[in-house]
């Protein structure tokens, strides 16, 4: 099963096995990583999953959807590499993916 490592806003590693098919927020959510509140349950309607996507995969996580893109711009403090979690769909080319937490959802 591919992994995911969340990093927390303080540094703080979580290295998840996340199910093909299931999005990087649902690993997240059914293993008890801190930080990714998915408010909305994964419907991409209302960031509070946002992460940063390690630059060595960013592109590999695919491109972001106009929904996503509209939701981003409520998020506090994103980056070029931001991403909602629920929209990254895990396969086995995201094997060893890395995001990082902001420092909070809200």
């Amino acid at each position: 099963m591919p992994q995911v490592t969340y990093i927390e806003h303080d540094g703080t590693e979580h290295r998840v096995a996340v199910e093909e098919g299931l999005s990087v927020m649902r690993g997240a959510v059914d293993n008890g990583v801190p930080g990714i509140d998915a408010d909305c349950g994964g419907q991409c309607a209302c960031a509070t999953c946002h992460v940063f996507v390690d630059e060595a995969w960013f592109a590999k996580t695919g491109d972001r959807g106009e929904q996503e893109e509209s939701m981003l711009s409520f998020a506090a403090a994103t980056q070029p590499n931001s991403r909602l979690s629920c929209q990254i769909e895990m396969t086995a080319e995201l094997d060893g993916l890395v995001v990082r937490l902001p420092e909070a959802q809200h």
